[in-house]
């Protein structure tokens, strides 16, 4: 066995760093002595019936808590009171064995499905994502998943089906993913799209190539399709060919260009920075 390094036993003399938990236990531990959120009744009490001096669970908000927990936020129907805890949205499994998924606090214990269907509720942002799949790119997790953080109102992935799910963190789930076998399938239902509904959906590809202009003066539209190439060959001549604007994140080192991971998630950003 050989002998660890000076510095691997100084990181080995640091101990425990204490990393902070990963989401949140079973119900029964997070909120000793309240009832299960999947077992509420819908109705409130009514104003003459006696009650006791501590809240119950859907009469709280979601910054108060009950005794130092917050309770999930809950979804409601349109013109419903948001007051009113909906129990469908909630995963008995969840409930009884916690929630450790990569979810915003107000998620938790949540379906899949309620998730997914309360983003769309409140109302997902106009730009939306496509990936150039061809060489089976292992960035193309990582952009689904900032996709997500920045709910965009779709992902289009063209090429194979096969692609890094591990990266995206189930995130893919929470989504509207589309699949294309090509670019000119891809920009055929684009097209389709926006003749159904009269509009005009601009393409921007990310790539630095002649005649890309720079992120940082390019004024993104509200309306829009941002599309990635990937790992190394960027985008393909032809998804060049029809894009409508080709647009670069300016380097300042030795490297020629980002991760693709990496410069989606900055192209998002600045996508949100003007229209989010």
């Amino acid at each position: 066995m050989y002998e660890p390094s000076d510095y691997t036993k100084r990181v080995m003399a640091a101990g425990d760093p204490g990393l902070r938990k990963i989401g949140v236990g079973p119900w029964e531990e997070e909120h000793p002595g309240q009832p299960r959120p999947d077992q509420y009744p819908l109705e409130q009490p009514h104003p003459d019936q006696p009650h006791s001096d501590q809240p119950h669970p859907e009469q709280l908000r979601p910054d108060q808590s009950h005794p130092d927990k917050s309770l999930p936020n809950q979804p409601s129907a349109d013109n419903a009171d948001s007051s009113s805890p909906s129990p469908s949205v909630f995963d008995p499994d969840l409930l009884d064995n916690g929630d450790s998924r990569n979810i915003m606090d107000r998620y938790r214990y949540w379906t899949v499905d309620a998730i997914k269907a309360d983003l769309d509720r409140r109302g997902r942002h106009s730009f939306e994502v496509a990936i150039e799949n061809w060489t089976h790119d292992f960035n193309i997790g990582s952009i689904v998943r900032t996709a997500n953080a920045f709910t965009a109102r779709g992902v289009h992935i063209i090429g194979p089906h096969k692609w890094n799910r591990k990266g995206s963190l189930m995130t893919e789930l929470y989504q509207s993913v589309d699949y294309y076998a090509s670019i000119d399938e891809f920009v055929h239902a684009v097209r389709t799209r926006d003749q159904e509904s009269g509009q005009h959906t601009r393409l921007i590809a990310l790539d630095i190539v002649p005649g890309a202009v720079p992120i940082e003066s390019y004024q993104f539209p509200e309306q829009c399709i941002l599309l990635f190439g990937a790992e190394g060959p960027g985008l393909t001549s032809r998804a060049l060919e029809i894009a409508d604007d080709v647009v670069y994140i300016t380097q300042y080192g030795s490297v020629r260009s980002l991760n693709a991971g990496a410069a989606a998630a900055v192209a998002m950003h600045a996508w949100m920075m003007q229209h989010g």
